[in-house]
C-alpha cells in the first residue's frame, strides 16, 4: 500500500534524476583525479552513455541497481503493483542490451559500473573502481571481444576484465 496519492507518487518518480547521480559523480571525480578525461552524456551515441572516452573509443554506463534490475541486494521489486514493476524492469534491461549492442556494432567498447560497486554493503572505494575502469580502458585485450561475450561490469563483488 502506497503512503501517498497517485499524483504525488508520479511527481516524486518523475523527479528522479537520470544524469549526474551521486554514484556517477563519485566515479567521475575519482577518474578526474587520476588524470583520466572523458566526455559526458554524448547524445550522438546510442543510449547517450554516462562517460565517453573518445581516445579509447569506449563508453561507460553507470547504472543504478534498482532501475536496471541488477540482481544484487539493492534491486528489489516492489510488492504493490508487482506486474507493472516486473514488466518495467524487463523493458529497462532489454533497452540496455539494445544500447550496448548498437555501441558494439558501431565499434565502441562498453562497460557498466553498477551502483553497488560504490554504495552500500558491497561498496569499494571510488579510487579502486576508477582504477579498474582505467585498467580496462588501457588494456589491449579489452579492445576485441567476441560478439556473444557479455560486456565487462564492475559490481560490488565482481569484476570482469574482458
Amino acid at each position: 500500500m502506497d503512503t501517498v496519492d497517485k499524483a504525488t507518487r508520479s511527481r516524486i518518480m518523475a523527479s528522479v534524476g537520470q544524469r549526474n547521480t551521486g554514484v556517477e559523480l563519485m566515479l567521475r571525480s575519482a577518474l578526474h583525479h587520476m588524470g583520466v578525461r572523458y566526455r559526458l552524456h554524448v547524445r550522438s551515441l546510442p543510449g547517450s552513455p554516462d562517460l565517453v572516452f573518445p581516445r579509447y573509443r569506449a563508453a561507460v554506463f553507470v547504472h543504478g541497481c534498482y532501475w536496471h534490475a541488477h540482481g544484487c541486494h539493492r534491486s528489489t521489486v516492489p510488492r504493490s503493483n508487482h506486474g507493472f514493476w516486473s514488466d518495467k524492469f524487463v523493458a529497462n534491461k532489454l533497452r540496455d542490451a539494445k544500447k550496448e549492442a548498437a555501441l558494439l556494432d558501431a565499434g565502441w567498447r562498453v562497460m557498466t559500473v553498477w551502483e553497488c560497486a560504490l554504495r552500500g554493503k558491497t561498496a569499494r572505494q571510488p579510487e579502486e573502481v576508477a582504477a579498474a575502469v582505467r585498467k580496462w580502458l588501457r588494456s589491449p585485450a579489452s579492445r576485441s571481444r567476441p560478439a556473444n561475450a557479455p560486456a565487462p561490469s564492475i559490481a560490488g563483488l565482481e569484476w570482469a576484465a574482458s
